[in-house]
């Protein structure tokens, strides 16, 4: 018979365990420099033993950076028992069981570099206050205020009239009448109950009702949709050129309104790295972080005379320095990481410099690890949400890491180049006999590119270029 009863083994494994401050300092690498001096700011605010070095005292501070570095560093091991926060690259540490930890964009309540929040009003509470001074008190403006709430992300209605009209128990002319409101509200086109209606309610608003346009989308929606520019012209006997000029003018109506209220607005792009060209003759770059705004951080010296204060107090400073030390240290080392991140772009992508967009290079995230020695999940944060200054433009960093297609030379050809040559066949083209899919692979094959119709056919839509037909002009 088997002995049974309670034992005690003793078993030793690994694990990696996330600490908070790995999280905090995963947050800090992944951030754009321009939350990232938010993040600070707030930190200067909290923490008493961190302080701003003034302009005038920067450049003498600047002799001992590297040394006060390295002593935290040397306090740093010597104080902390955990190695996961001493890790030169964040994500060796990084197991992949916990990446979906960190890589959306909630924060925790008890977060000390919580990201700040601005405050902007939602297309809703806009489309509300206009509500308000339209419609006095009373059971319209609460009919308008549920026709606002039930309204899609592109600003449209989406339940039917008379679904309000049986919750408020009212006439479908009262809530028809609210609704006439709502849609004379901004943007022009918000509470429309489709396409058509909003597209009429945006020409009605800039005085064009009874224009070719509104006849067009009024009578001849179905084959506007389809270009059938031909049947619409012999309707209204005139020429197909004429009805593809008057869609070009519909064309610039807003098919989506509730996107101009729902937005944030376009957000302002602040590169967080620059690439210069040290040497016009030859092909050498140089890589800068640009973070001139943000605040030059040292440990306040103003509580060195507190040894004989209470120990409540002297613990209290002590966490406080060695925190600020340790967001010291952590700011330094992502200024590191980006540069070296950036720079081994840079080798790899040394044409696109070069030449342009065209003789971009298939690259991945891992190749570029592999180069610079770190986790691919460190380079994925350097490059999420940057954007780099070079002197061809503002780019994202992602847009350097593309993959490749084959070629009769043997190399491979970025994915984003080939979009771009696809586009430029397609800009050449007679638009009165526009090119097939068919066509731009024959043309790519005889420039020694191995690529199939179904993969033009994919790029040229990821472009938002339409088919061979939809682009004909007469």
């Amino acid at each position: 018979m088997a002995n049974i009863g309670l034992r005690q083994n003793l078993s030793q494994r690994q694990n990696l365990v996330m600490t908070q401050r790995l999280q905090q300092a995963l947050k800090l690498l992944q951030v754009p420099t321009l939350e990232l001096e938010q993040i600070l700011r707030q930190e200067l605010q909290g923490n008493p033993l961190l302080e701003e070095i003034e302009p005038e005292d920067e450049l003498e501070d600047e002799t001992v950076h590297e040394d006060e570095i390295a002593a935290m560093d040397e306090r740093e091991r010597e104080t902390e028992m955990n190695t996961e926060d001493q890790e030169r690259d964040w994500g060796d540490s990084w197991d992949e069981g916990f990446r979906g930890a960190t890589n959306n964009s909630s924060y925790d309540e008890d977060d000390d570099l919580e990201r700040p929040q601005k405050y902007i009003p939602s297309g809703q509470e806009d489309l509300s206050e206009q509500l308000q001074m339209a419609v006095p008190e009373g059971i319209e403006r609460r009919i308008g205020e549920y026709i606002i709430g039930c309204l899609n992300e592109d600003g449209l209605l989406g339940c039917p009239v008379s679904e309000i009209s049986a919750y408020y128990e009212v006439e479908d002319e009262i809530v028809d009448a609210v609704l006439h409101v709502v849609q004379g509200f901004d943007p022009a086109g918000v509470a429309a109950r489709d396409l058509q209606e909003c597209l009429l309610l945006q020409l009605a608003a800039r005085g064009y009702e009874d224009s070719d346009e509104a006849h067009i989308i009024t009578n001849h929606f179905e084959a506007l949709k389809n270009r059938k520019f031909a049947d619409i012209a012999r309707e209204m006997k005139i020429t197909p050129k004429d009805v593809q000029e008057i869609a070009q003018r519909i064309g610039e109506l807003d098919p989506r309104p509730g996107l101009s209220v729902n937005a944030e607005g376009a957000r302002a792009v602040v590169p967080d790295l620059e690439v210069v060209k040290v040497d016009d003759d030859g092909e050498e770059y140089a890589v800068y972080l640009n973070d001139s705004n943000l605040p030059r951080l040292r440990v306040s010296q103003a509580y060195e005379g507190a040894e004989k204060s209470s120990e409540d107090t002297i613990k209290f400073i002590d966490e406080r320095k060695r925190h600020a030390e340790w967001v010291i240290k952590t700011i330094e080392q992502r200024r590191r990481t980006m540069i070296k991140v950036m720079e081994a772009i840079v080798v790899e992508q040394n044409d696109f410099f070069e030449k342009g967009a065209i003789a971009l290079r298939p690259l991945t995230l891992q190749q570029v690890a592999s180069t610079i020695g770190m986790h691919e999940s460190t380079v994925s944060r350097v490059t999420r949400q940057k954007y780099v200054q070079t002197p061809r433009g503002v780019f994202p960093l992602k847009f350097f890491f593309s993959a490749g297609l084959d070629s009769d030379s043997g190399t491979e050809v970025a994915a984003k180049a080939v979009k771009i040559m696809i586009k430029e066949i397609i800009d050449a083209e007679n638009t009165a006999k526009p090119l097939s899919d068919k066509k731009i692979v024959d043309m790519l094959q005889e420039s020694g590119l191995k690529i199939a119709r179904r993969t033009v056919a994919k790029y040229r839509e990821q472009m938002g270029i339409l088919s061979a037909r939809m682009r004909k002009q007469f």
